[in-house]
Formats: structure tokens, C-alpha cells, sequence
């Protein structure tokens, strides 16, 4: 039972706070209306059966002060009128009727021949009963002493009580009508409610979001008291972040300025070492740069925890393909390119250029002839492609590669270098590289990159 209702918790752990409120207001409804109708209807009820018992007494007491008895003829009688022409009509449905329990009874004309049921009660009470021909009465009795007989009279007074039940389901039906839709405009005014309610917090949605792809670089804070406190804490995380990342790409920078002069040193005292022991000290400090050059690289580059504005990949690639053009062409190596106009990306300029300036160079150190790449938009993703008809490499070193950052020749410099660089900014924006043999015979790179703009 326990893993049930854990999962049961879970779920309903991720629903719309909207959706709560609505199903809590649909339960209110649902147990306060149909509550509050019953008991309306039952004091409706209740109310007209006694408004229409005390008038029946009336007319009881009525015929009660005018009942005599004539001791000469021994009979019961009442002479007065009623004023109510329903109890001289035969079988009307009110009645009226004296006895005493024997032999001496007084009615109405309209009980004709028929007789209501009598009971002993001395107090006055009400029942219903069926009366002549079915017919469903309201009766209201009592007993009465009446000289000089010396047993008691019961004295009946009854009537039809289709009026009063026609009247009681008529307000029922109006009743729960009225209480549906009131149920149903109570339902529509909360949930107008619940969406006026929960407008800042779509507000400060659409607020986050613009700050995730970077058009806005904090929260507005124009939000009632609740949410305007969360909105400042969550500037503030979102600052300090913004300081970190700035403070370290600083640090990169001036870590960078700071490594040039001691290396450009090196290399002149190098040239002016014997050419023997030269070739060692220059592959080294070679080393040493290229090791310089990458780990700063990864610590300048922005990456997936930054927010940028979306800019437009053609125009940021243009002078960097322009320039890498230019160099194919010197080595007699064609490059083609294929770039979507219309693509906008959620990156920093810098390492978009850097991704594929490196891509692209690698590709044109290897190359025989010919050079391709292809940027184009897939849903979010931005699918990059560059492929070369140079030498290539097999399936275990295109893995090996990828898992480790290996250079791709440790003979030639710098070819394994910017291939590191780019697997690193891959990872950074949560992307995926994946090496393979072209159909040129070369080595083809496939990125995906889900930082295209919505």
C-alpha cells in the first residue's frame, strides 16, 4: 500500500498549482452546495407542512365552537358555515368530520357516504392518511368534552396535500436549478480568480525565460510582496553567477598577457642556444604553449551557464570563413560552404568562431583538395558538419579521440590541440561530436549544438 500512495504523492507533486486550486474550489462547491440545498429544501419543507397544518387547526377550532348536541334527538350537529364551498362538494378533498368514537357523527357533504379513520388523541395532532377514492390527505384532530355527553368527541378536520407537495417540489426544482448555476458561476468566477492570482507567476515566467536566452540579464521585481523577494534573491544568485563567470574569464585573460612575456624570453634565449640542443627546448616550450593556449581556452570560454542574446551565425562566421577561404586557396585546397541565413543561436561569438575556426583549420591541415561545411538549424539544434578528403582515421582512433582529446597526429603540430579546444566548448553547452570516415575518405565531424533560438 505504501509504494502506492508514493507514487500517488508523486504525481500529484507535480501538478499546476492552477489545477489544484481548481479541483480544491470544485470540491467546495460539490460538498457546500448540495449540503446547503438539502437543508433549504428540508427547512422549506418543514415550513409550509406547518403553514398548512395551523391552517387546518383554524378550521378545527371553528368547527370546534360551533358543534352542538341536541339531547332530545340525541345527534350531533353543526349549523355554521365554513365560508369554504370545497366541504359541501362531494369528495372534494376537505373534510371535516365529529364523532364520539360510537354510534353519533357529524361530516361534511362532501364526505358523501365515506368516513375518516379515527384515532385516540386528546392533544391535537397531524398525520397524513389516505382518505375516500386514494386520495392522499393532510389531517389535523383532537379530542373534545362536550356537555353533557360524557364520552369525548373527536373532532377531524382534513384536506388535499397535492397543492402543498406540487408547491414543495416546484421550489425544489427551482432550488437546486438556482444552486447549479450558482455552482457553475462560482467555478467560473474562481477560476477567473485563480488566473488573475497566478498572473505574476506567469509573468515572472516569461520574465525567466527571456533571462535564459538573454534578452534581459535579471528579473523584473514589480511583483507583489511574496514574489518580489523571491525575484531579488534570485538577481542576486543570478549576479554573483554573472561576477564568477566574469572574474574567471578575467583572470584567464590576464593569465594569458601574463604567460606571453615569459615564453617570447624563452624563445629568444632558445635561438641562441647550439642548433643541436635547440630542436629539444623549441619542441617543448612548443608544448608548453599549446598547453597554455588550451586550458585558457576552456577557461574563457563562456559555455551553457552563461545567457546570451540569440545572434545570427552567418554574420558571425562571415569574416572567419572569409579568412580561412583565402588561406585553402594559397594551400590550392577548395572550401564549400553551406550556412543557413537564417540561423540564431543562443552563444557567445567567441566560442561559436572558436568551435569552428578550429574544426575548419584542422580540416585544412589534412586535406588533399577539397574542404565542406554545413551549418544548418534542426528543431533547437544547430547541426554542424565538417569533413575534409584528407588521409582520415579509423573507428578506434575517431573513439579514442573523442573519450580523451588525443591529438590526431602527434607528428604535426597543432593538429590536436583545437580539436581538444572543441571537444571541451562541445561539452560545455551540453552538445555531442561525433567523428567518422567521409565519403571523401576523409575525417567528417558532425556537432549538435541545442542552443538555437525559439
Amino acid at each position: 500500500m505504501k509504494p502506492v500512495m508514493t507514487r500517488w504523492a508523486k504525481r500529484w507533486a507535480t501538478r499546476s498549482i492552477r489545477l489544484r486550486l481548481l479541483l480544491a474550489a470544485l470540491l467546495m462547491v460539490l460538498l457546500a452546495l448540495p449540503l446547503a440545498g438539502w437543508l433549504l429544501t428540508h427547512h422549506y419543507r418543514t415550513s409550509a407542512i406547518l403553514a398548512f397544518d395551523e391552517r387546518l387547526e383554524t378550521t378545527l377550532n371553528v368547527i370546534i365552537a360551533g358543534v352542538t348536541y341536541d339531547p332530545i334527538a340525541q345527534q350531533i350537529s353543526y349549523e355554521r358555515s365554513l365560508g369554504d364551498p370545497r366541504f359541501d362538494q362531494v369528495y372534494s378533498g376537505w373534510y371535516w368530520q365529529v364523532t364520539n368514537y360510537d354510534h353519533l357523527t357529524a361530516t361534511s357533504r362532501s364526505l358523501w357516504d365515506q368516513r375518516l379513520p379515527v384515532i385516540d388523541d386528546k392533544n391535537v395532532s397531524a398525520r397524513t392518511l389516505t382518505g375516500p377514492r386514494g386520495q392522499q390527505l393532510r389531517i389535523v384532530e383532537r379530542d373534545i368534552y362536550l356537555a353533557p355527553l360524557e364520552t369525548p368527541l373527536h373532532v377531524s378536520v382534513a384536506a388535499r396535500d397535492d397543492a402543498l407537495r406540487e408547491d414543495i417540489q416546484q421550489f425544489q426544482q427551482t432550488l437546486w436549478l438556482g444552486l447549479m448555476g450558482l455552482g457553475v458561476l462560482l467555478l467560473g468566477v474562481l477560476a477567473l480568480q485563480v488566473r488573475w492570482g497566478l498572473a505574476p507567476l506567469r509573468r515572472m515566467n516569461v520574465n525567466l525565460r527571456d533571462v535564459e536566452q538573454g534578452k534581459v540579464d535579471k528579473l523584473d521585481t514589480l511583483l507583489p510582496d511574496e514574489l518580489a523577494t523571491l525575484a531579488e534573491s534570485m538577481n542576486a544568485v543570478l549576479a554573483r553567477d554573472q561576477r564568477i563567470i566574469d572574474r574567471g574569464r578575467h583572470t584567464a585573460g590576464n593569465l594569458a598577457h601574463a604567460l606571453k612575456t615569459p615564453l617570447s624570453v624563452m624563445r629568444l634565449l632558445v635561438k641562441q642556444l647550439p642548433s643541436e640542443s635547440r630542436a629539444h627546448w623549441e619542441v617543448e616550450l612548443s608544448r608548453i604553449d599549446n598547453a597554455v593556449r588550451h586550458h585558457l581556452a576552456r577557461a574563457s570560454a563562456a559555455g551553457e551557464g552563461a545567457r546570451f542574446a540569440p545572434i545570427a551565425v552567418q554574420e558571425t562566421l562571415a569574416a572567419l570563413i572569409a579568412g580561412l577561404t583565402r588561406l585553402g586557396q594559397r594551400r590550392h585546397i577548395r572550401l564549400q560552404q553551406n550556412v543557413e541565413s537564417s540561423v540564431r543561436v543562443h552563444m557567445d561569438g567567441q566560442d561559436l568562431q572558436e568551435i569552428v575556426g578550429n574544426l575548419l583549420d584542422n580540416a585544412l591541415r589534412w586535406a588533399t583538395a577539397e574542404v565542406s561545411i554545413s551549418l544548418q538549424a534542426d528543431g533547437q539544434r544547430l547541426l554542424l558538419r565538417v569533413s575534409d578528403d584528407g588521409p582520415g582515421m579509423t573507428a578506434q582512433e575517431c573513439q579514442a579521440a573523442i573519450q580523451r582529446g588525443k591529438r590526431l597526429d602527434e607528428q604535426r603540430s597543432g593538429s590536436g590541440l583545437g580539436l581538444a579546444i572543441v571537444t571541451d566548448l562541445v561539452a560545455l553547452y551540453q552538445g555531442q561530436m561525433n567523428l567518422q570516415r567521409a565519403q571523401t575518405g576523409g575525417l567528417d565531424v558532425m556537432v549538435e549544438l541545442p542552443v538555437v533560438a525559439r
